[in-house]
């Protein structure tokens, strides 16, 4: 019998995806779930909503709340924990190449690797060299992949994708979609979206 899978929808700027990233393979595995990595853009879905930056910069109270309770729940499972500057990064060019390691068994490992880099160690990762050095890491070749990413297929893919998530309903990360097409909404509520039933369409 084949697995349930459930979409993992991520943005390198979002802090709760990072938390997410570092803990969902294991939960995956305790509800015998096969995840599959999306990567997205949330600039524009923003931008539709009136913002020009991340909401813990628009409105102050909710990022510093943000960044303790992020320290808290990184701290639970032994994660650390930097506030990149600027926040947010500019992850383009980051979320072309986790779209175009898709499928491949060392996407996991980049992406992880991406946000341990920004957001536990504080590095720049529209930096070119900080993504070489993660790409050789992960043992992928960063040249071709660097080229790959910077193609037009991977480009136009990614944008779709984004706009395909917006299309869902997608309005923040990470944001995780079950087979039926259920939304859960938020680092805490990957274990719901783990144990959803789908639900069984029938003929009315």
């Amino acid at each position: 019998m084949a697995k349930k899978q459930v979409e993992f929808w991520f943005e390198f700027a979002s802090t709760y995806s990072y938390i997410s990233a570092m803990r969902i393979e294991s939960v995956a595995d305790d509800y015998d779930v096969d995840v599959v990595w999306k990567p997205f853009l949330l600039g524009p879905i923003f931008k539709e909503m009136g913002w020009d930056t991340s909401p813990f910069n628009v409105y102050p109270a909710k990022g510093a709340y943000m960044w303790r309770d992020l320290e808290r729940l990184a701290e639970e499972i032994g994660l650390p924990v930097v506030k990149p500057d600027p926040f947010p990064q500019n992850g383009l060019t980051a979320a072309r190449l986790a779209y175009a390691l898709s499928g491949r068994e060392e996407m996991a490992g980049f992406v992880k690797s991406i946000f341990l880099a920004e957001f536990g160690e504080g590095w720049q990762i529209s930096d070119k060299k900080v993504l070489h050095r993660i790409l050789r890491a992960c043992r992928v070749d960063a040249d071709e992949t660097m080229a790959l990413a910077a193609s037009p297929d991977v480009k136009t893919g990614l944008k779709k994708q984004s706009q395909a998530a917006a299309k869902a309903g997608l309005f923040g990360a990470p944001t995780f979609v079950t087979e039926d097409g259920e939304l859960f909404w938020g680092n805490d509520r990957m274990e719901m979206a783990f144990a959803w039933t789908p639900k069984v369409k029938t003929d009315e």
